[in-house]
């Protein structure tokens, strides 16, 4: 499976995202987002990932008119936040978030929590946010099984992108193979663990045997999971380290190596008791 960072996935709707693209939760506003956004699309990065939440749309708006590459070429991620959400506060909410990133639409807008009170006209606002054309794609975070089942079952259009922490020690098979059925579109966060790819022996050991770090390797058995992967970083040579991720593969043997430390271990929160009966 060869992979480079111009490699994209195709959506239910036809539309084409990045596999590899920057996160940045917990990236400051101002100067350390706005460089560490310059510094991805330097190197090649064309998926960016933010949220109403992160407090950081302006800045990587102005990333994104200053860098140089044309808005057409960027893959803009946003989320609806949970205080947000409801059909009038979305649609109210994402045209906040287009005011801070400087552009008239996002290539995909998620909600961020699943609100059980809020679901449906929540979705009925993103559906139309999806025909008024601010939007490219819908979809969804931290939704459980059970949570897209409920979604499914008042949307007109589905969910086209999950996203939902997912690593090594938290891999969440049915919740993968739910969405691989319905044509769902998986995006880890969380993919490096929070950091903590460091302490896991297994992965040090495929590690060294490609020359690479455990970052790398998380990320490429994310990849090769046929996940897209977001990983958080201001720092320019981690930004480039984490591509890394794309000049290796890994062998059978060793996705079955790493497909055995699940353990369920979630380092966010649990969707259902975080929003899901708020």
């Amino acid at each position: 499976m060869k992979l480079s960072l111009r490699s994209k996935i195709v959506l239910s709707n036809g539309v084409e995202m990045p596999r590899f693209g920057l996160g940045t939760y917990k990236s400051a506003e101002g100067a350390e987002v706005q460089e560490s956004v310059l510094s991805a699309l330097e190197i090649g990065y064309r998926s960016i990932d933010t949220a109403s939440l992160y407090g950081n749309e302006e800045g990587i708006g102005k990333a994104l008119h200053g860098s140089g590459v044309s808005r057409s070429d960027v893959f803009l991620t946003s989320k609806v936040w949970n205080e947000e959400q409801g059909y009038e506060g979305t649609l109210a909410a994402l045209d906040r978030s287009l005011t801070r990133l400087g552009t008239d639409y996002v290539d995909l807008y998620l909600i961020h929590w699943p609100i059980r009170r809020t679901l449906e006209p929540t979705w009925r606002a993103m559906e139309h946010a999806l025909i008024s054309g601010k939007t490219r794609a819908i979809g969804v975070c931290n939704f459980l099984q059970h949570h897209l089942e409920a979604l499914l079952a008042v949307s007109t259009v589905a969910p086209m992108v999950d996203q939902y922490e997912y690593h090594p020690r938290l891999q969440q098979p049915s919740l993968k193979g739910f969405c691989d059925a319905h044509d769902i579109v998986v995006e880890a966060w969380a993919p490096l663990m929070r950091g903590r790819v460091n302490d896991v022996r297994t992965l040090r050991e495929i590690a060294h045997e490609h020359g690479a770090t455990p970052a790398q390797v998380s990320l490429r058995w994310l990849l090769q999971k046929g996940a897209i992967v977001i990983p958080k970083s201001v720092h320019a040579e981690r930004i480039r380290e984490n591509a890394g991720a794309l000049a290796f593969e890994l062998s059978d043997a060793e996705m079955a190596r790493i497909d055995a430390l699940d353990a369920g271990t979630r380092l966010g929160r649990n969707p259902d008791t975080l929003a899901w009966e708020a």
